[in-house]
C-alpha cells in the first residue's frame, strides 16, 4: 500500500511537499489534487512511471493522455511553440483549469507528443499544492487524470483513491476533496479562435468563435 499524506490546501507543509517531490524524484508515481480534479503524476523523464501511469489508467501507449503540469507560462512557453496571440490568450487563462494542445517543441520527449501532430496538452493550474511541488521538484508534473479503469468520471476522495488504488501507486497527497469536473480543453495548434475540445470547468467563452 502507498504512502498517503495530508497536505494543508491553502498552507502546504515544506516538509510534506519535499516528501512528495522526494518520491517523485524516485521514480515513483503520486496521485495529488489540481483545481479541477485529482491526478496521477511523475517526472517528465521517466518512461518506467510513465508506463505505470498507463497501466493503472488501463490505456494504451499509443493514445496521447498526459499533460505537462507546468509553474507558470515561461515553463510552458519552453515546451511549446506559442506566438504572441496565442501568449495573449494563455496568459488572460492562466492560471486556470484549462489544458492547451499547442506544438510541441523538443524539448518534449516523442514519446509523449501526438504521433501524427507532434501537439501536447500543457496546463498552468491554479492550486496552492501544485504550484509547491512544481517549485520544489523544478521542471513539470507529467500528468494524467485520475480515472480508474472502467469508469468515465474521476476519483474526488483522496480515501476512494487509497482504496482503489492504494496498493498500485507510491504516493497520495491527500489536499481534500477537489471536485470531479475535468479541464476545460482548447487547442490552440491553428492559432485563434481557439477550438474548443472538451468544455470543463474553465470558462473561455470569450474567446471563442461566435457560432
Amino acid at each position: 500500500m502507498g504512502e498517503r499524506i495530508e497536505i494543508h490546501p491553502v498552507n502546504p507543509q515544506p516538509r510534506l511537499i519535499r516528501r512528495a517531490v522526494e518520491v517523485l524524484r524516485e521514480g515513483g508515481v503520486i496521485a495529488y489534487p489540481t483545481d479541477s480534479c485529482y491526478a496521477l503524476g511523475c517526472r517528465i523523464g521517466d518512461k518506467d512511471a510513465q508506463t505505470r501511469i498507463q497501466r493503472i489508467r488501463q490505456i494504451d501507449d499509443r493514445r496521447h493522455n498526459f499533460t505537462l503540469i507546468c509553474r507558470d507560462l515561461s515553463e510552458l512557453s519552453l515546451y511549446a511553440r506559442v506566438d504572441n496571440a496565442q501568449f495573449r490568450l494563455l496568459k488572460a487563462l492562466t492560471p486556470g483549469p484549462f489544458t492547451f494542445i499547442l506544438r510541441a517543441t523538443h524539448e518534449v520527449p516523442r514519446r509523449l507528443q501526438n504521433e501524427k501532430r507532434k501537439t501536447i496538452g500543457l496546463r498552468v493550474p491554479q492550486h496552492v499544492i501544485v504550484a509547491a511541488l512544481l517549485a520544489e521538484l523544478g521542471e513539470p508534473i507529467m500528468s494524467a487524470t485520475l480515472i480508474p479503469p472502467g469508469e468515465d468520471r474521476a476519483v474526488s476522495d483522496p480515501e476512494d483513491i487509497e482504496t482503489g488504488l492504494g496498493r498500485e501507486l507510491d504516493l497520495i497527497v491527500d489536499g481534500g476533496n477537489c471536485g470531479i469536473e475535468p479541464t476545460t480543453v482548447l487547442d490552440l495548434v491553428e492559432g485563434l479562435p481557439p477550438v474548443l475540445i472538451r468544455q470543463g470547468r474553465g470558462d473561455a467563452s470569450a474567446f471563442l468563435a461566435e457560432a
